[in-house]
């Protein structure tokens, strides 16, 4: 009979189908943990050269050297490396590099920040005029009278 035959030469057709599908899935999984790892390892090392370059900046005053320990310091517990600290004019330049392994070839992931003092603030607009206003005095709520 060759509807028999047919049959036979299809058995596990559907095995093999379903472990293709579960290998593939298997790889897509991995790439995406191994990608949500690399940008993991990305945003903590720019969190601690944002962390380490303010620590260095608001420390200035007890000199560069000084300034330059704290940001290492601030690196250190946040588990990366300082690789420079340096000053140009009152800002601190701060560059650090992950310790984790690179992955897949790829270089460690590293980050760098810049901070120093904040530029002088504008100074406020002039008062407009209370003439036009009635001249009505504002009392605090809850004030006797």
């Amino acid at each position: 009979m060759p509807g028999a035959d047919t049959r036979a030469s299809d058995s596990g057709a559907a095995t093999i189908w379903t472990a293709m599908a579960v290998a593939a899935l298997a790889c897509v999984a991995t790439f995406a943990l191994w990608l949500g790892a690399a940008v993991t390892a990305r945003h903590q090392a720019e969190s601690a050269a944002d962390l380490g370059a303010l620590a260095a900046a608001s420390h200035a005053s007890e000199g560069p050297v000084r300034a330059c320990e704290r940001a290492s310091w601030v690196a250190d517990r946040m588990g990366v490396t300082l690789r420079t600290c340096r000053w140009q004019q009152l800002d601190a330049l701060v560059e650090v590099e992950s310790r984790g392994p690179a992955v897949a070839g790829l270089p460690r992931p590293s980050a760098h920040a810049r901070a120093g003092p904040a530029a002088e603030p504008p100074r406020p607009a002039p008062a407009a005029p209370t003439g036009g206003l009635g001249g009505t005095p504002i009392r605090p709520l809850g004030a006797g009278g």
